[in-house]
């Protein structure tokens, strides 16, 4: 009689295991589809006189670099790129999920005050994203500037260093896109 029950109690777990099933044996569709973001355009035009100029950075490296004037104001945007095919094309994940996404800057070889755009993209958090942002060379060199994108972090801070200066900083997530573009 416990064989019986047995027996039956292992059919029926059986009968609703694959009763479960869609029919579909294919391998699931990944839930969040994350593309790689592979090229960086930053445009950067002067303030005083409209000069253009735009450095693509493509798989991590810079094709150009920046010309970048003491006493100059610069308005810097960017343009995170995925690959289709054999082109680039605008992403807006990054928009569509600014509370997941912060951008921080650096620099070496000179004095750069950053400040965040008037109209830069906001996080519900009431950070600025830094999508957009003005350049002040206090100090000319030759250097590089360091932008990264932060994927996930549990905290920003859009004035870090100071309110005057706002590179921003972050504690946590992880660097989705980490470029150096050259400046003299």
């Amino acid at each position: 009689m416990k064989k019986l029950f047995n027996i039956s109690l292992l059919l029926f777990a059986a009968i609703l295991l694959f009763s479960c099933r869609d029919g579909n044996n294919d391998i699931p569709e990944d839930i969040h589809e994350h593309e790689e973001i592979g090229k960086v355009v930053v445009t950067v035009i002067n303030k005083s006189n409209g000069e253009k100029q735009t450095v693509n950075v493509v798989d991590g490296k810079a094709v150009e670099h920046l010309h970048l004037h003491q006493g100059d104001t610069y308005a810097v945007s960017l343009d995170f790129q995925i690959k289709h095919e054999d082109h680039y094309h605008s992403s807006d994940e990054i928009e569509k999920e600014k509370d997941m996404h912060f951008i921080t800057y650096k620099f070496a070889g000179a004095d750069i005050k950053v400040k965040r755009a008037a109209d830069d993209l906001v996080r519900t958090d009431g950070k600025k994203l830094g999508l957009k942002t003005e350049w002040t060379i206090a100090t000319a060199a030759e250097g590089k500037a360091n932008i990264t994108l932060v994927h996930g972090p549990t905290s920003v801070n859009d004035n870090f260093p100071s309110v005057d200066n706002q590179q921003g900083s972050t504690v946590g997530g992880e660097s989705d896109v980490d470029i150096f573009i050259d400046f003299h």
